[in-house]
């Protein structure tokens, strides 16, 4: 979801076996007689350069579909949200929450509709869905490891409320530029992982990142079903034959003792750690833990408390009718990681090789927005998504206070929907009002539409930073039509999660609408990740005749 990440849009079957070549090709680095022998590899070298980047090969497929398994009862399990409210200006001024780069759900909800089934409406994080997608904001300027704009046009959905958009970019870093990585490859190969989305595509996914290790890289391998063992001790990014034979070894059977692997992973972590230097876990698994540990409380306490040791955790999810969601999106949460679900080796290379710097190096942890909106300007507001970031007004000022960290190149972006003083809004008027909107705002703020704070962690920091802007109110508010393609294109995702959880919002808004705007931002496209939006789109409206939950979008 970077600007300058230049991923490669193909289909599926192409993608698959040009993967493949590359996994499987010869190397040419020489591998020990025993390839799995443990601590046999760990001197560093000198560095390496990274593979390059694959060219591109051909347009966008018309429609990419993944494995698609025996109908079967779906064991899948998200976390239940409700929407954020709309809250009165008046009696709630300030928004605050943590920012989340996670992308997993618009990755799940595309596996979901390519297998032709409507996502559940919990299944769709309407953030993830929208930070999806590259966006070009503006770079960072100063000191500031990120740069931050907005921007505010007439609601396509609602004529009566406005769209503000809070954009926020890191500052990127090719791979040759990170430091020395630590990685912990912990592989569930439980008899959940034995189908084709499972294992199988866990080894061609970890075998693309093998490619861009680097000498002074090291890597590990835990697996784990029944029971936890380590596969390979951490061993030289050089060795690259070695670590593939590690990888190609594994055999999913048995049941999942997951808590026991997580925890042989730490100590492998621990034992490979670089100071000064990224030290991950990269947990690949389909969530479904029966063995051990499996409450979310005991294993979100597990990473947060090893977090503090410098030591990560990413979760890569895989699999289908039993995929735990829930698990793998807040195991990342409280493990100072991010988390993307893996449906196809596109995918898997975008994570992976194209993004590999904003997956694995932090530039800003505890990232939090707050906005004070201007009573004398805005009368009600509702923020679309992070219903799962949401935090305390208290908790911003407080460092002890978690938050979600931002990746090299990593761009967020934050929507609200707010109804300028005047125009009519959600909430009744209340019948004993209140004090005069414009009383409440000083002279010098009158112009102003709302007050925006970030406060941010330095990686090596433990004390936040603290920038501050206003976002101040235009003249007049361009019609949608007239804002940017960015603006256009994050509005027409957001009406596409609205409309998958029931279309509460937006009203006769329908899935044609949604699609026709898409279609008309996607701008120049290279790689084709706006025009299959645009078709995951036509899909979910060919797919809602009998489900009441999408009664309402068209």
């Amino acid at each position: 979801m970077r600007s300058r990440s230049p991923f490669v849009s193909y289909s599926i079957a192409g993608s698959f076996l040009l993967s493949l070549a590359a996994c499987n090709a010869p190397s040419t680095d020489s591998a020990p007689a025993n390839p799995i022998q443990a601590g046999e590899a760990s001197a560093v070298g000198p560095a390496m350069v990274p593979a390059p980047m694959m060219t591109r090969l051909a347009a966008p497929a018309a429609r990419e579909h993944s494995y698609a398994p025996p109908a079967e009862a779906s064991r899948e399990q998200y976390q239940r949200l409700a929407a954020n409210p709309v809250q009165s200006v008046a009696e709630a001024p300030v928004s605050t929450f943590s920012i989340d780069v996670d992308t997993g759900s618009y990755a799940n909800v595309r596996r979901l509709l390519n297998e032709g089934r409507v996502p559940p409406a919990e299944a769709v994080r309407l953030e993830e869905l929208v930070n999806y997608f590259p966006y070009a904001y503006p770079l960072p300027t100063g000191s500031a490891p990120f740069g931050v704009g907005s921007e505010l046009a007439v609601t396509p959905w609602n004529p009566q409320s406005r769209l503000l958009r809070i954009a926020i970019k890191a500052s990127d870093r090719q791979v040759e530029q990170l430091p020395a990585a630590n990685l912990v490859f912990l592989v569930d190969v439980s008899g959940s992982m034995d189908r084709p989305d499972g294992l199988p595509l866990v080894q061609n996914t970890l075998k693309l990142l093998v490619d861009q290790l680097r000498a002074q890289d090291r890597v590990s391998l835990v697996a784990y079903a029944g029971d936890s063992s380590v596969v390979l001790e951490p061993t030289a990014g050089s060795h690259k034959a070695q670590i593939r034979a590690a990888i190609e070894q594994l055999r999913a059977a048995g049941s999942t003792a997951g808590e026991s692997g997580i925890q042989l992973a730490y100590q492998q972590a621990q034992k490979g750690f670089i100071r000064g230097g990224i030290n991950r876990i990269l947990l690949a698994t389909d969530g479904d833990f029966n063995v051990g540990v499996s409450d979310f409380e005991s294993l979100k306490a597990l990473a947060a408390d090893k977090r503090k040791t410098g030591i990560s955790l990413t979760t890569l999810g895989f699999g289908t009718g039993n995929y735990n969601e829930q698990l793998m999106e807040q195991l990342a949460d409280a493990g100072d990681g991010n988390y993307a679900y893996i449906d196809n080796l596109r995918e898997a290379r975008k994570v992976l090789v194209e993004q590999l710097s904003s997956t694995l190096a932090t530039v800003a942890r505890d990232v939090k927005i707050q906005v004070e909106f201007n009573p004398a300007q805005v009368s009600e507001y509702r923020l679309l998504g992070y219903e799962n970031r949401a935090l305390k007004r208290e908790d911003f000022s407080n460092d002890k206070v978690d938050a979600g960290d931002i990746g090299a190149g990593h761009s967020v972006t934050a929507l609200y929907e707010i109804v300028p003083v005047g125009n009519p809004g959600w909430l009744e008027p209340l019948r004993y009002g209140q004090a005069s909107p414009a009383a409440s705002a000083s002279a010098s703020a009158a112009g102003e539409l709302a007050w925006l704070r970030i406060r941010y962690k330095a990686p090596e920091r433990n004390d936040s930073q603290l920038l501050e802007t206003a976002i101040e109110a235009p003249a007049s508010v361009a019609p949608i039509a007239k804002a940017s393609e960015d603006l256009r294109f994050a509005a027409a995702v957001a009406a596409f999660a609205q409309q998958l959880g029931g279309g509460r919002y937006t009203a006769d808004f329908g899935w044609a609408a949604t699609a026709a705007l898409a279609r008309g931002s996607r701008g120049d496209d290279p790689f084709g990740l706006r025009s299959e939006f645009v078709q995951l789109v036509e899909l979910a409206q060919s797919l809602q005749t009998g489900d009441s939950r999408t009664s309402g979008a068209e």
